[in-house]
């Protein structure tokens, strides 16, 4: 559970920042792109110094496939506060559908976990005088 956690909120804090980095300049169409393009990135970089730990931590308690998923719902959860906040768009009954179908993605591919990986021949020999 502690695994879980860690995982999911170092993921909130990532997509939090990447979100700012993605949609965040769209209010400030006034600044030159260029100026926008360099202050992304230092937004989005620490979006990796977060991303990369929690992809680690949470890789063996979740396959790589479920982390994304994860992930994914995670960043367009992040994203629709953003954009109801930020961007003044309000979500829709088909935003609200697309949002449930990725939520049981997640559901799809959480039985789906890290097997077990098979002793080696030298631990089975052991066990088995």
């Amino acid at each position: 559970m502690k695994t879980t956690l860690t995982v999911v909120l170092l993921l909130v804090a990532s997509n939090t920042f990447m979100t700012i980095a993605w949609y965040g300049h769209l209010r400030f169409k006034h600044v030159a792109l260029f100026t926008t393009i360099m202050a992304s990135w230092l937004i989005a970089l620490p979006e990796y110094a977060l991303q990369v730990p929690a992809n680690r931590a949470g890789y063996g308690h979740f396959t790589a496939t479920q982390l994304k998923i994860i992930q994914e719902v995670i960043s367009l959860s992040v994203f629709a506060v953003f954009a109801y906040f930020y961007l003044n768009e309000a979500p829709t009954w088909r935003t609200a559908a697309a949002f449930v179908l990725i939520v049981c993605a997640v559901a799809l591919v959480r039985g789906d976990g890290p097997k077990a990986e098979e002793p080696k021949a030298e631990e089975k020999a052991t066990e088995n005088p």
